[in-house]
């Protein structure tokens, strides 16, 4: 009995410690992701920057801790995320930004943008040239 206790205790000591550290992890962005405005608006359907969109089937949607978010509890909500597209222009993976998030700037919005400026993944900033 006292070793199940033991164990128990310091099962919970080690998720204390683990906890904090966990959450400081950064998000890995890919260097494809864009950064956008968006607003669905009834599922499938999104505006992107104000322009129509639409998710693509299997979009995954994680929400700024990082969990998966369905789209329809989402809808008329203004999300700042950033973004990936599909080969067929479809939205693939959004990731709702977090206020420390968002405020890591520059990134880009347009591919155009993302193709002259420089990424660097193990300290997710973009760098204009």
């Amino acid at each position: 009995m006292l070793r199940c206790v033991s164990l128990a205790a310091m099962l919970a000591w080690a998720g204390l410690l683990a906890g904090p550290a966990a959450a400081q992890m950064p998000r890995p962005f890919p260097a494809t992701a864009l950064r956008g405005e968006l607003v669905v608006r009834q599922p499938p359907e999104v505006a992107l920057n104000g322009r129509a969109a639409r998710l693509a089937p299997g979009a995954r949607i994680r929400g700024d801790n990082n969990l998966l978010q369905l789209s329809g509890t989402l809808v008329d909500q203004r999300l700042v995320v950033n973004y990936t597209v599909d080969p067929n222009g479809l939205l693939l993976d959004v990731w709702i930004l977090s206020a420390a998030e968002r405020a890591r700037l520059p990134w880009p919005t347009t591919p155009e943008q993302a193709a002259r400026w420089a990424f660097d993944p193990s300290s997710q900033t973009w760098s204009r040239p």
